[in-house]
């Protein structure tokens, strides 16, 4: 994560001085402790003339187990193949087969027929079938598995009834032969194809996982998956080294493998991407460096950018005063400069959002009604909503995200513009996210990315009648709420997403029910040797390296 501290001084300028922070390989199974300090390299190094990609890190991948993370999948995505894939085709993102070939899909919406690739083999040299998807689900479900993704499963029937302790076997889940599965769902659900893309629902190998059982994930030689890149050695603090399986069902990879060093100092990265140590250098370890880089006529012709297919927003407690009163939420949206802090946090490498959908997500309305910036009638809105003075207002954050302290403390500095006194509130990660399930939270800033290309993943989350408590924004809108349920069955695709674009409307123009702030650009900078390197849809930095060819 970015580590910043931001000075403000407003007056409208906001000048930032930034301090950011932002896988040795051995042939042990198992990861091992390392104590070596990570030197700073010598420019003098000479410039890599292998086919291994090799990238940083910050910090160590919890586990290589897809079902036991929801932040780190860059490692998953490259071992692990999904029965569908979610990739980017000329900048725009797109569902193609994976481990299934093809899929129907019943008149009703229910039954999902998956069509499965022959020949398939995992790491370990199993055959992939049909019995695979079975047993990833259940396992899924399990809840001695203490999985982190079963609300990608869950609408499967039976499948609520496993985690529960119920059943033991996704009653909806059935094998017809090796070669085909049948998915049946407990009720239409519009974006399921989207959803068992995203990494948490990698196909796992039922033979190599109940033999590994705790540490699958862990132990090198015995996490396996049908990928495009195998597992060779992960040394903790050190590095992880993934080789490339020759005989992916796809064909090879066109580089013998990456290796990925973990790196905690974002300024060693920096110095190690110069000498030629790393071939790629994330930006989003330092974002301080993006105008160097850019200015840079050594660099500028190497950066890769792609829009990031999340936000950040205020979100307003629309059942706590003086949050419930429509005029207010309206004035607070009118208070803040979002280009501003846009242009002087990030050095508008971003766009400004009046819809609570990033612009690469499917069903983005680019002609959504604009949020105007506008202190006056801020400050008449206030006035009519019998707030002529202002009133004291409080933001309330976890306590170690600097990133977050400093788009408050501009935040704060904009508000009192208008007479609001806002009060920021630190209070410890636990404490921050009770609070906010319990919607006791006046005010927050967060952060939202799109786990799968759907506008469901964003609205239904957020502003469902099931979630608007739990996310602390209280929201209350029986259309909305009515509106959502029925998108999510909808089977006509243009007018569903004509749909989530109207209730969008009704949430941030009409109800004033959060602040949209803006998206981000992924930003990379490569090595002159480094081709084919693409920007994952959703503009994390856990990507696929399938494509990536290196020319010495």
């Amino acid at each position: 994560m970015i580590r910043r501290k931001l000075a403000i001084l407003l007056a409208v300028a906001i000048i930032m001085l930034p301090v950011m922070t932002s896988c040795s390989s051995s042939q042990t199974s198992a990861p091992a402790e390392s104590k070596t300090e990570t030197e700073k390299p010598q420019a003098s190094e000479p410039v890599s003339t292998d086919k291994i990609l090799k990238i940083a890190s910050s910090d160590n991948p919890a586990t290589l187990d897809p079902q036991k993370t929801s932040e780190y999948y860059r490692e998953p995505l490259n071992i692990y193949d999904r029965l569908v894939e979610a990739v980017t085709v000329d900048g725009k993102p797109e569902l193609v087969p994976g481990l299934a070939e093809s899929w129907d899909v019943s008149e009703d919406g229910l039954v999902y027929t998956f069509h499965l690739a022959k020949d398939v083999t995992f790491h370990n040299g199993e055959v992939f079938t049909a019995d695979d998807v079975m047993f990833t689900i259940d396992r899924m479900m399990n809840p001695n598995t203490a999985a982190m993704n079963t609300d990608f499963f869950d609408m499967i029937k039976g499948a609520t009834e496993v985690f529960e302790g119920k059943a033991d076997h996704v009653e909806g889940v059935k094998v017809i032969d090796d070669n085909t599965v049948e998915i049946t769902l407990e009720e239409p659900f519009a974006p399921f194809i989207a959803n068992i893309a995203t990494p948490g629902c990698s196909i796992l190998n039922r033979e190599a996982t109940e033999a590994a059982g705790d540490q699958f994930g862990i132990d090198t030689s015995v996490t396996v998956g049908t990928g495009p890149f195998k597992v060779d050695s992960w040394s903790v603090n050190e590095e992880v080294v993934l080789v490339a399986n020759k005989d992916y069902f796809k064909g090879a990879p066109q580089i013998d493998g990456y290796t990925v060093k973990i790196i905690p100092d974002a300024e060693t990265q920096r110095m190690m991407f110069e000498s030629g140590e790393l071939d790629v250098f994330d930006t989003s370890e330092a974002r301080t460096q993006v105008p160097y880089f850019k200015s840079s006529p050594d660099y500028k012709d190497n950066i890769v950018s792609a829009p990031e297919a999340g936000l950040y927003f205020y979100a307003f407690n629309n059942s706590m005063e003086p949050y419930s009163n429509l005029k207010v939420r309206q004035a607070l949206q009118m208070a803040v400069d979002r280009q501003t802090i846009l242009d002087t946090m990030y050095d508008g490498e971003g766009m400004v959002l009046n819809t609570f959908l990033p612009e690469s997500v499917l069903g983005h309305n680019s002609d959504a009604k604009g949020i105007e910036y506008n202190t006056s009638k801020a400050k008449e809105l206030l006035a009519e909503a019998g707030y002529p003075n202002g009133f004291e207002m409080e933001i309330i954050q976890v306590s170690d995200s600097a990133t977050t302290l400093e788009m408050n403390e501009v935040v704060q500095s904009m508000m009192s513009q208008i007479g609001v006194n806002v009060k920021i509130t630190q209070v410890d990660e636990a404490t921050y996210y009770a609070m906010r399930k319990a919607g006791e939270i006046p005010v927050y800033r967060s952060s939202w990315w799109a786990d799968y290309n759907d506008p469901d993943n964003f609205y239904y989350t957020f502003f469902s009648e099931k979630n608007a408590v739990v996310r602390s924004t209280c929201y209350s809108n029986s259309e909305v709420f009515s509106g959502l349920d029925e998108a999510r069955t909808m089977v006509d695709p243009d007018a569903r997403l004509k749909y989530y674009q109207e209730m969008d409307n009704i949430i941030i123009n009409e109800d004033a029910a959060i602040l949209p702030m803006f998206q981000m650009n992924k930003i990379f900078v490569v090595s002159d040797r480094v081709k084919e390197f693409h920007i994952a849809w959703n503009g994390w930095s856990d990507m696929s390296f399938y494509d990536v060819v290196i020319e010495n």
